[in-house]
């Protein structure tokens, strides 16, 4: 009993906090509310806030659950067999995920903006906050050392500065609603890095 328990538990807190970020990316931050989850979620009232008592924790499970959605599918890349090799790689790998967070991960890119806006005013977020770009930083740090980066932690955080300015300018900038395509983005970030490390 235990044991079927403890998986529903788990289902019941991921259906909470897919259906909050669902709620913050379509409403905003106001529209989020525990009343409001329970019932876009389909549940009983209560649950919401018997899981996450407050709306801090709230704010704090959806977080969360953006930083496990969005997180790099591997820890550490592949190693690439020349310079040249690891750049056409971060290329495509920093085009691709730009690209679905532009997309099919729109809605995620748009809450995770609403709660970088909030984690500004509530210190106790910053740092789930910043657990969102921990692993892409780790895995643009490890292929910029491959390219030849003298400073690849700081070459790393140019490179991710670049990602979250195109991910705004398309979602909410000037540039609303003109996705580039996956080919275009790996042209720009080739271009990025070439100016970055020269060559």
């Amino acid at each position: 009993m235990t044991s079927s328990a403890a998986p529903a538990g788990l289902q019941r807190q991921t259906l909470i906090a897919d259906t909050a970020v669902a709620l913050i990316a379509e409403r905003g931050l106001r529209g989020l509310t525990h009343r409001a989850v329970d019932e876009a979620a389909g549940l009983p009232a209560g649950s919401t806030s018997n899981l996450a008592r407050t709306r801090a924790a709230l704010l704090e499970l959806a977080i969360t659950r953006i930083a496990e959605l969005e997180s790099p599918p591997f820890a550490a890349p592949v190693r690439a067999p020349t310079v040249e090799h690891a750049r056409e790689l971060l290329a495509q790998l920093a085009a691709d995920a730009v690209h679905q967070a532009l997309t099919v991960g729109r809605a995620l890119t748009v809450a995770r903006f609403e709660l970088a806006l909030e984690a500004t005013r509530r210190p106790e977020l910053r740092a789930v906050y910043d657990r969102l770009g921990a692993g892409f930083l780790a895995l643009a740090t490890a292929l910029l050392a491959q390219c030849g980066s003298h400073a690849p932690e700081a070459d790393a955080r140019r490179l991710v500065r670049w990602a979250d300015g195109v991910l705004f300018n398309v979602t909410a900038g000037s540039g609303a609603g003109r996705v580039p395509d996956p080919a275009d983005l790996a042209a720009e970030v080739s271009c990025y890095l070439a100016a970055l490390l020269g060559g």
